[in-house]
């Protein structure tokens, strides 16, 4: 069933012995119906007085005022507060009942009434009926009659502060909601805007921000599977010439085709960096400086030769791993001594025992 479909009370899951259990603890029973059915001739005939005398006082209470607000609420209010008092004295306590006095609940709590301000109304409504009966009746008669009646507001006004309090909850849940919603939706502009911020906005490859934390958490992750990690240093050639020969312009589009090159040879698990200017970074996983150069490398040559012809770009790398490893500052030092030492060919370049290698692929 749609909640819109379902009855305060079955949305609430109050069912009839709910109600009957809630009787018990109150010692409402039959004997209570029966006085206050008894009493009803007599609220009927002062039904105008109690009603007119209880809104007198309560309008007299300028937060009650302000709540009411108008002739046309209060009138409406105490033809309703007429019907709520018949209601008090025709013995009819049924389902019916029960879901009426949890509307009368939501409705004030709705219109803004505080708990305080309800309860203070209530009392003086039963103050007023307990009045009028013992005006009306004999002692006796009007003692039980209160009695009864008193169980019965009683009653009512656990039922009313059920809704209360269920509104409040849900107010609190809706709250929630909103606010987790908008700590999702935060969290994820953060992310975007740091992934903004790590990423280089011309070659669309990571910044050189985040290039050593990368490496950092690649390093610890290859430690525990115990597998190689290769860093790649790549420099293109004579770039500075190539500015002033064709322009930044010019200069920019190269960048960016490398960066596309690098993102198109990184695997999964990889990554590529520009590292500033001309320069950029290749984190490979499980891969040693040999095998970088070697596959890694000649795709990079091979598409750089295909999309930018005449353009060269010098590459060095070097390995740790997979059993001792070296610290990423360390690692990234050695890649950056390759890629030196391959650009300048008065240097020796050879595979070194340590898996660092200087090899010139121009």
């Amino acid at each position: 069933m749609q909640r819109l479909q379902q009855t305060l009370m079955e949305q609430m899951r109050i069912t009839q012995s709910d109600v009957r259990f809630r009787k018990t603890l109150l010692n409402f029973e039959r004997d209570d119906i029966d006085v206050l059915i008894l009493c009803l001739p007599t609220i009927e005939t002062n039904i105008e007085s109690i009603v007119n005398s209880f809104y007198e006082a309560q309008i007299a209470v300028p937060e009650i005022a302000a709540v009411i607000g108008d002739a046309d609420t209060l009138k409406h209010l105490q033809q309703a507060q007429r019907s709520y008092v018949i209601d008090l004295f025709s013995g009819n306590y049924d389902l019916d009942y029960v879901n009426s006095r949890l509307r009368i609940g939501l409705v004030h709590k709705r219109i803004g009434v505080e708990p305080h301000l309800y309860l203070s109304a209530v009392y003086q409504l039963q103050d007023q009926l307990i009045r009028a009966l013992q005006d009306e009746l004999p002692t006796d008669a009007a003692l039980r009659a209160s009695t009864a009646l008193r169980k019965l507001v009683y009653f009512d006004v656990s039922l009313v502060f059920e809704t209360y309090i269920r509104s409040l909850v849900s107010e609190i849940e809706a709250a929630h909601t909103r606010t987790d919603g908008y700590a999702r939706a935060l969290e994820q502009s953060i992310n975007e805007r740091d992934l903004m911020l790590r990423l280089d906005p011309l070659t669309g490859v990571h910044s050189r921000r985040s290039l050593f934390d990368a490496l950092t958490t690649t390093l610890r992750s290859s430690q525990r599977r115990r597998e190689p990690v290769a860093v790649m240093f790549i420099d293109v050639d004579k770039f500075k010439t190539l500015n002033d020969e064709k322009g930044h312009a010019h200069g920019d589009s190269v960048l960016r085709t490398i960066g596309a090159i690098l993102r198109s040879v990184a695997r999964t698990n990889d990554s590529a960096f520009r590292y500033g200017g001309d320069e950029f970074c290749l984190i490979l996983s499980d891969t040693t400086a040999r095998s970088a150069i070697e596959t890694v490398g000649e795709r990079i040559h091979a598409s750089l030769s295909k999309q930018l012809p005449g353009v060269s770009v010098s590459i060095g790398a070097a390995s740790t791993g997979p059993y001792d490893f070296d610290d990423a500052e360390t690692i990234l030092e050695q890649a950056d001594n390759a890629m030196y030492r391959n650009k300048h060919p008065e240097i020796d370049r050879s595979f070194d025992d340590d898996g660092g290698v200087q090899r010139d692929l121009d």
